[in-house]
């Protein structure tokens, strides 16, 4: 018979993966809404609105890495720049 035992879960690592999973998920999806809510703007926004929805888009990626980095409040910087987006959205389309 073999001495071999099955080695004992990490548990630690575990928990560091799903909360990095959870991390991605919480950015993506904020920098997800955004990056809709810009194409919204250059695609029906004059000429003033393309170009904040273009500064806009930009400043989500930028968000989105720092908030990649950040940890469990990484969603924070997405979300000040969706909220931005998405006022600036409700000023010109309406």
């Amino acid at each position: 018979m073999s001495d071999q035992t099955t080695p004992a879960m990490d548990y630690d690592e575990h928990e560091r993966t799903y909360a990095g999973f959870l991390n991605f998920s919480k950015v993506g999806t904020v920098a997800l809404i955004n990056v809709m809510i810009c194409l919204l703007l250059l695609t029906f926004g004059g000429g003033a609105a393309a170009f904040f929805g273009t500064v806009l888009m930009i400043a989500t990626l930028i968000a989105a890495g720092i908030g990649l980095f950040a940890g469990a409040n990484g969603w924070i910087p997405s979300a000040v720049i969706t909220l931005i987006s998405s006022l600036l959205a409700v000023i010109t389309l309406a």
